[in-house]
């Protein structure tokens, strides 16, 4: 009985080793045929890739009797523009008239910020802010956003018509270095929802005195020229006071 016992451990012993040196056997056999064929690479994880769009934006220009009164107005009708897609973004105050209010809004959907912008709740709210005149709304497609930290605060938009965009587009491009040696720095550009024509170009300020002699240069006359730019653009020269995330 006991040579049995012996004899039927020492079976299973024998079938459980077999099983291991065939396992660590097989795992071999595939670590050589993967080195041997280089066309079985091990299989790795593939890495996430988030995509961001820029964001659309408004633009609203006006004048207001008294900046500081005028803020917390603003501020206490943010869930009334919510409502309709828009997200502060950018508050700016004139360089030559600091009661000249610039704000930039994320936007979702031109048409709702349209519905906004055309109805009485929004002037009425605008009559209480104490806006003076007609303010100016601008729809963009935002084509390029640099939204990344910068000392610098002054800021110069500028408007023009073109010929084609396409082919403004890849002119301005070409001539990055040119506005960077005049003091100027890209921080957007954008064309109106509207119609592509009409473009639109943010550049922080970071030298004024070369700045403003590049903006007054034959040099870059002829480059708008070059660029089908079909008159001089329109320019507002403002300060960021408020960025929101």
């Amino acid at each position: 009985m006991k040579q049995l016992k012996f004899l039927v451990a020492f079976v299973f012993s024998i079938s459980v080793l077999s099983f291991i040196f065939s396992c660590n056997s097989d795992e071999e056999k595939k670590a050589d045929e993967t080195a041997v064929n280089p066309t079985m690479p091990p299989k790795t994880m593939e890495p996430l890739i988030a995509v961001v769009k820029t964001a659309n934006i408004l633009i609203i220009q006006h004048k207001v009797a008294s900046f500081a009164k005028w803020k917390p107005v603003y501020d206490s009708h943010d869930s009334f523009r919510r409502s309709y897609g828009l997200t502060n973004y950018v508050i700016g105050r004139g360089l030559n008239d600091s009661n000249i209010a610039l704000i930039i809004l994320k936007m979702a959907d031109a048409n709702k910020a349209k519905e906004l912008t055309g109805s009485q709740g929004m002037k009425d709210r605008m009559k209480m802010g104490g806006v003076i005149g007609i303010p100016s709304f601008t729809y963009l497609n935002v084509v390029m956003n640099d939204s990344s930290k910068i000392e610098q605060t002054a800021r110069i938009m500028m408007t023009r018509k073109v010929k084609d965009w396409d082919a403004w587009k890849k002119e301005f491009d070409s001539h990055k270095q040119a506005r960077i040696d005049g003091g100027l720095v890209d921080r957007g550009v954008g064309y109106s929802v509207d119609d592509n024509h009409i473009v639109t170009v943010v550049c922080a300020i970071t030298d004024m005195k070369k700045a403003t002699a590049f903006l007054n240069s034959q040099d870059l006359k002829d480059k708008m020229t070059k660029a089908g730019v079909e008159a001089p653009p329109s320019i507002f020269y403002y300060n960021v006071v408020q960025k929101y995330q």
